[in-house]
């Protein structure tokens, strides 16, 4: 996977468990936030939403069954790898939205959080 491949539960999902209310993932809402105040971010880095129900068929198949926790960053080969990287097969992961929002901030440029 040459670029960084950034998957998040796309808001306003319902949770079985929780009936009547339709919510947000505050760490991928995070992100969304980097994401909105950094318009060019989203041309050099692949961005998924996905469904918050399991299992999530395309996390699944690129990183288990037993990756599927949101949000994740892929990591690409088109920049050094960290040490504390997940594995699985080929592709190497992190899924702490602190680890994230540092890794696209060193990797694409944009402002590190305080």
């Amino acid at each position: 996977m040459s670029r960084d491949f950034l998957i998040l539960l796309a808001p306003g999902f319902t949770d079985p468990q929780k009936p009547g209310r339709r919510y947000f993932c505050p760490d991928c809402n995070q992100i969304e936030g980097v994401l909105a105040s950094n318009p060019g971010l989203a041309s050099r880095i692949t961005v998924k939403r996905v469904s918050f129900l399991r299992p999530r068929a395309e996390v699944v198949a690129l990183l288990g069954p037993d990756n599927q926790g949101l949000p994740v960053l892929i990591l690409g080969d088109a920049a050094p790898l960290p040490a504390d990287a997940q594995a699985y097969g080929t592709y190497r992961f992190v899924t702490d939205i602190r680890r994230i929002l540092e890794l696209i901030a060193e990797r694409h440029g944009v402002p590190f959080p305080h």
